[in-house]
């Protein structure tokens, strides 16, 4: 069970109880099917225990196999072999936290990846930990509890640390991992305030440590496809933009319903996802926001958070993003890019897998749809050999703490607009992806 650091005071009954909260969260989640997609994941400890046996010789270059295409240059291009590195190669993970996320995505993304492999785990339910622990291979002795959780700093094995925690909680585990002498992942929202966000980057900087924010959409190959399309105006300039991410929550008590744990309701937890792809897509930085707010009212679900938001961005180019998030309709993770001469839609968007993209244009006046080939690569997979290939060859992640830290200054921003009824004005950034670091490895879609 949960425990807050051991030098935390204790909370008084005239204090919120975030205590009873969280450890409500930690037993609460992952609670479920455990029998996560493990036929998928990455044996890892089992291809070690085969190279050791077989006598293996060290790895000193790249293992790339190439092999000769199927297809006629008419049809569709076939996958490359898929090329992993040697186990021995490939970086080492803690997943701190194992709820949903990351039983069911995170961890059988390890199967997929080239770069990375886990290598413990931190949870408070020892029972379940054991059990995933099993199912990946994991060694007893990398398993932490969150009091234990400082001891990763003498694990070599562990070279990065996956933050998979409720939003409120990333702040202390950044703290505390940079303090361990790790690099960090961490799950986004970055935190539940710019303070917070501006000493997350400055412990991880003190440290000398890396720190990611874990936008997987910005990795993801169809969004960086219309990323692309935007920039070299594929079709002309771009007008206007609509983003929406709305989902219909469940009536539990999830640590989402929980101002104390999520610092905020829809905007923070999908909402993000509009303006962090917005700034995606674009590359500039909004001049000027303004939003609305609305919530049910006797709603049990929204007692202490926001249910719909609604909320436009300026930018310098004169681009206008319209977007829109909730909690309390019908699944719909979509955006669509107009532009002069056509439209690029994403729909879904926003999702784990089945990502689509349509473009409508009309070449020699007779309208044409398109629909590129989807590439199905896993976007936690695609995350964790970014970060992995910046650490190994010590570049700045593409989505570091800076990308977080602007999201969470526009949210704040977006907040007031609301509470003040006006539009906010926003500092004036001309740089391109000015809060971005080294672009990822193309993945070809």
């Amino acid at each position: 069970m949960f425990q807050d650091h051991p030098t935390a005071p204790a909370a008084t009954d005239s204090e919120p109880r975030h205590d009873e909260s969280r450890r409500q969260f930690i037993n609460h989640a992952g609670r479920g099917l455990l029998a996560v997609g493990v036929a998928s994941a990455l044996p890892v400890a089992a291809a070690e225990a085969a190279a050791a046996e077989a006598g293996a010789p060290p790895v000193t270059g790249p293992l790339d196999i190439k092999l000769p295409p199927l297809e006629a240059p008419t049809d569709p291009k076939g996958s490359e072999p898929f090329n992993p590195d040697a186990p021995e190669r490939r970086v080492g993970y803690a997943l701190v936290g194992l709820g949903h996320l990351t039983l069911n995505e995170i961890l059988p993304a390890f199967g997929q990846s080239k770069h990375a492999k886990p290598v413990a785990l931190v949870s408070g339910d020892p029972e379940k930990m054991r059990k995933v622990a099993q199912q990946y291979g994991i060694k007893p002795s990398s398993c932490y509890s969150y009091q234990t959780y400082d001891n990763l700093k003498d694990n070599p094995e562990v070279e990065v640390i996956y933050i998979v925690l409720p939003n409120s909680m990333h702040h202390e585990f950044t703290l505390r991992g940079a303090k361990a002498g790790k690099h960090i992942l961490c799950e986004k929202p970055m935190a539940n305030s710019a303070k917070e966000c501006e000493e997350m980057i400055e412990a991880c900087k003190k440290a000398g440590k890396k720190l990611m924010i874990a936008y997987r959409i910005q990795y993801e190959p169809l969004n960086r496809m219309a990323m692309k399309m935007v920039r070299d105006k594929a079709y002309g300039k771009v007008k206007l933009l609509q983003m929406v991410n709305n989902q219909n929550q469940a009536h539990d008590q999830q640590w989402r319903h929980k101002k104390a744990l999520a610092g905020g309701g829809a905007l923070p937890d999908i909402g993000l996802y509009c303006l962090n792809t917005t700034r995606f897509l674009l590359g500039e930085e909004p001049t000027e926001v303004s939003a609305q707010i609305y919530t049910t009212p006797g709603d049990a679900r929204f007692k202490e958070v926001e249910e719909n938001v609604t909320f436009t961005l300026r930018f310098p180019s004169g681009v206008i993003s319209q977007c829109m998030t909730g909690y309390g309709t019908f699944n719909n993770k979509s955006y669509m890019v107009h532009c002069e001469e056509g439209t690029i839609k994403m729909d879904p968007a926003f999702t784990y897998q089945g990502l689509h993209q349509e473009r409508v244009r009309a070449p020699k006046g007779k309208q044409l749809k398109e629909t590129p080939n989807d590439p199905q690569k896993d976007q936690f997979a695609l995350e964790l050999d970014h970060m992995a290939e910046c650490v190994r060859q010590n570049k700045t992640p593409y989505t570091p703490g800076e990308e977080g830290l602007q999201d969470q200054r526009l949210m704040e921003a977006i907040y007031q607009s609301a509470r003040e009824n006006k539009p906010v004005k926003l500092p004036a950034v001309s740089k391109l992806d000015a809060f971005r670091g080294s672009p990822p490895q193309e993945q070809e879609a």
